[in-house]
């Protein structure tokens, strides 16, 4: 019998939430090796000297980058609709949004939360201060992009399991203004998809993990 694709992930991670809202959407079994146990850091270390995370291993195959893992359960274990189009051009405007939310989104977000991580005397003010000009900056281009959508890039799609958990830390981090309202529906309509609220509710005992003070709410 096939054993089941295994997930290195982490259930408060952000990108390894991005890798699980495409398994969940596909309704792929697979076994997930939570790095809350030491036993699946010891694996993953093995598998990937980076030691990052999402990892999937499927057969013979190991699948590393939460983007690519999405990809790939597309090719090889999907469900009954597709995360990225068969249209080339459809498919490259999914594409581009992922970038956009991993690169202007996640990004800076990270960067305010592990500077938080760092001793206060090397702490980086000015990088965090670009880091918050950065994501004013994307808020503002992608309330103005959501006007008239319901999702980023036309059906449910990669951009979107890119936008949900990046969105969802991102408010936390900097708030998305009240100004930015086609931008906030967007985010509580990822909250209330299935497949992401699942991912959410998994990663609900790790929030005291989060160096900001993660908010009571969502």
């Amino acid at each position: 019998m096939p054993t089941l694709p295994r997930l290195y992930a982490h259930p408060f991670s952000s990108y390894s939430q991005k890798a699980l809202i495409a398994l969940y959407e596909h309704g792929t079994p697979f076994e997930y090796r939570s790095l809350e146990d030491p036993a699946a850091q010891a694996e993953l270390a093995a598998l990937w000297p980076m030691q990052r995370f999402p990892v999937l291993v499927d057969g013979d195959r190991t699948v590393l980058e939460a983007t690519c893992i999405v990809e790939y359960l597309d090719l090889h274990h999907r469900g009954t609709s597709r995360l990225v189009p068969a249209d080339p051009d459809a498919a490259l405007q999914v594409r581009m949004l992922d970038r956009i939310f991993d690169n202007y989104v996640s990004t800076p977000q990270q960067k305010v939360v592990f500077d938080r991580l760092r001793p206060e005397a090397v702490r980086d003010a000015h990088g965090v201060s670009e880091a918050r000009a950065m994501l004013e900056t994307a808020y503002a281009w992608l309330d103005r992009h959501m006007a008239g959508r319901e999702w980023a890039a036309g059906a449910f799609s990669l951009a979107d399991c890119a936008a949900a958990p990046f969105l969802f830390y991102a408010d936390w981090t900097h708030p998305i203004p009240g100004s930015f309202a086609n931008l906030r529906a967007y985010r509580a309509r990822l909250l209330a998809r299935p497949s992401f609220a699942r991912a959410v509710d998994e990663a609900r005992p790790f929030r005291p993990y989060f160096p900001l003070g993660a908010p009571d709410r969502d």
